[in-house]
């Protein structure tokens, strides 16, 4: 119940920030979650004995959401950046395994939420779409699983979650997609809402086991919390992180119409 409350106090201020604030409103709330995610993501790297945190760290990951246009070099940069880091690592047996995560960190949040901004700059319903869709299958694989989950979908991972889950998270997903973006984006044929909703969601649900195994090897139930039910903003956000890019690729790499 905690989950399903939780979700449902954070939808109005979501769909307020994305269709109604000014763009510096929405710039700074993006940024703000970017910030948690990549402390909770850096919490869990400090557990794997990776020391992360820093002021460079939520630095790079601002530039990379705010830049107009990223290019290339932007992430060559990053990883130089990294690299550079290493020299003062407390171990240099880790130097290494600690430059990855800051980049992977660096890129892996703040790079999906620079998507987000791109799909609002597109329109408002794409983003709320690639949000919005793992929520609904979210929620519906967590009650499906937990009353008729019996074969385990990934038990050395994530022991809670099911096959029967997971199916029932991808159909309510593809059913929301169809519907909403039959709604507010008609001209986006049928079978194309269909299968880029079944792809966003099967992307959310790598993105929040690729979340779980990062917890489970460092010993963790939760990546954080401040949100009850959820855990962390990052446990909240884990398959968001994933879809968001899946969506913001093909909308601007395939012929369907970005309006």
């Amino acid at each position: 119940m905690k989950r399903v409350l939780t979700a449902a106090l954070l939808a109005p201020p979501v769909v307020f920030v994305i269709f109604e604030s000014h763009r510096f409103l929405f710039l700074a709330v993006v940024g703000l979650v970017a910030i948690l995610c990549f402390r909770e993501f850096a919490a869990m790297a400090d557990a794997h004995g990776l020391e992360i945190e820093g002021p460079l760290g939520y630095a790079a990951g601002v530039v990379l959401l705010l830049l107009p246009s990223v290019d290339p070099v932007v992430l060559v940069l990053v990883a130089m950046a990294a690299m550079a880091l290493s020299i003062r690592s407390g171990g240099l047996s880790i130097a290494m395994a600690q430059s990855g995560a800051w980049v992977l960190g660096v890129i892996y949040i703040f790079g999906a939420w620079r998507c987000a901004v791109g799909l609002r700059e597109i329109n408002p319903h794409w983003l709320l779409f690639a949000l919005a869709l793992n929520w609904v299958g979210d929620i519906a694989a967590y009650y499906v699983g937990s009353l008729t989950g019996k074969h385990k979908l990934a038990p050395r991972i994530s022991p809670g979650k099911s096959w029967e889950g997971s199916f029932a998270g991808m159909a309510a997903s593809v059913c929301f997609g169809a519907i909403y973006l039959g709604r507010f984006l008609p001209q986006v044929p049928l079978f194309e809402a269909v299968l880029l909703t079944a792809l966003a969601n099967a992307a959310g649900q790598l993105g929040d086991l690729s979340e779980s195994a990062f917890k489970r090897g460092a010993g963790m139930k939760d990546s954080g919390n401040l949100l009850p039910g959820h855990g962390g903003w990052l446990d909240r956000v884990d398959s968001s992180l994933f879809s968001l890019p899946l969506v913001y690729f093909w909308l601007t790499r395939s012929s369907m119409s970005l309006n």
